[in-house]
């Protein structure tokens, strides 16, 4: 038996015939992968759900749940949609390879299995696994989890829809004036670690950071996933955004460098989201008066001189527990109404 590989796949192999289990996992263990044994598609299935797997090979007539059963509840779960696999049966007819194709199998050979044929088909739809993969981490890595999950979910196609929601819009006060003073390096650094905080905050109470242009980030709290306080998660992440930069600035006063501010505008309303670009390029994002509101909001806190700065909307869903002060209307480039404008006190610890 050939010895198994450090990069040797997991295969679950599903047959109700004894025998034909174990010289199916023989022929994969000879290939230098590792074989998983199932007698039927029940034990397959808790099996799937339970561990994880790089392929399926999969009988079809079995008893108590056949493979067609098996495949239907894969497809239907988003966790092994996208799990190869290959339907291994004596099972004839082009209408039953038709319909395991069409439930998602990837391929299918007759028994008894030809091994030349089986070590290329199990190859081809490891290779298609690991390009899959690669793709879903290179989604993951310049796109959040949410957006992965909703372009997993419901595909990808350019347009939005209405979703009910909070925006933020943060920056760093005085920061081009803090660029002159310092070399390239310790300002990207500086973004870095800024970044670093600023999501954590953010990810934490279920917002979406969406946008990054320099200094500046937008978040979406409710969209693309619902949040059921919006608006109040959106307030706790700003209050912790400013602690974490307050703490953060005891290490840069430490180290002799200059401490930093931020400003935080949010505001709470209807927007439309969803993916905006071409078909090459693309990027999720929302627009609408609320957008618009947000960004005001977050450019007022230079003139208002407080950390965070929230709407009518975001501050009659707050509960009691958030302190405010009203800094009365305030007339807006784009408005045809001054907006009342409300700033947060800092959660207290």
């Amino acid at each position: 038996m050939a010895e198994l590989r450090a990069s040797a796949a997991r295969l679950l192999v599903v047959d109700d015939n004894k025998v034909n289990r174990l010289l199916l996992a023989r022929s994969v263990e000879m290939l230098g992968h590792r074989a998983v044994l199932a007698e039927n598609g029940r034990v397959a299935l808790e099996m799937l759900r339970r561990e994880s797997f790089d392929l399926l090979l999969l009988d079809i007539e079995m008893p108590e749940m056949d493979g067609f059963a098996v495949l239907e509840h894969m497809l239907a779960d988003r966790q092994l949609r996208d799990l190869p696999v290959i339907v291994t049966s004596s099972l004839e007819g082009l209408e039953n390879v038709v319909r395991c194709i069409e439930l998602g199998a990837e391929d299918y050979l007759s028994k008894p299995i030809n091994p030349v044929l089986l070590k290329a088909r199990i190859g081809a739809s490891l290779e298609k696994k690991r390009l899959r993969d690669q793709l879903r981490d290179t989604v993951r890595r310049f796109a959040t989890s949410e957006v992965a999950q909703d372009m997993q979910q419901s595909g990808f196609a350019l347009g939005g829809k209405r979703v009910h929601a909070t925006v933020m819009f943060c920056d760093i006060r005085d920061f081009t004036a803090l660029v002159e003073l310092q070399p390239p390096e310790e300002t990207i650094e500086l973004l870095n670690v800024y970044y670093a905080l600023m999501f954590d905050a953010i990810s934490g109470h279920g917002g979406v950071v969406n946008q990054m242009i320099g200094d500046g980030l937008m978040a979406l709290f409710g969209a693309p996933l619902p949040l059921d306080d919006c608006a109040g998660s959106a307030v706790a992440a700003a209050q912790e955004m400013i602690e974490l930069v307050e703490q953060f600035n005891l290490d840069r006063v430490a180290a002799r460098k200059a401490p930093i501010r931020i400003g935080i505008g949010i505001a709470t309303g209807d927007v439309v989201a969803g993916y905006t670009g071409t078909q090459t390029r693309a990027t999720y994002t929302c627009i609408g008066d609320t957008v618009n509101l947000a960004a005001r909001l977050e450019a007022y806190t230079k003139v208002a001189r407080s950390g965070i700065l929230i709407d009518t909307a975001t501050r009659h869903a707050l509960g009691k527990s958030v302190q405010f002060i009203a800094l009365g209307d305030v007339p807006f480039k784009g408005k045809a109404a001054a907006e009342p404008v409300f700033a947060v006190a800092l959660a207290q610890t």
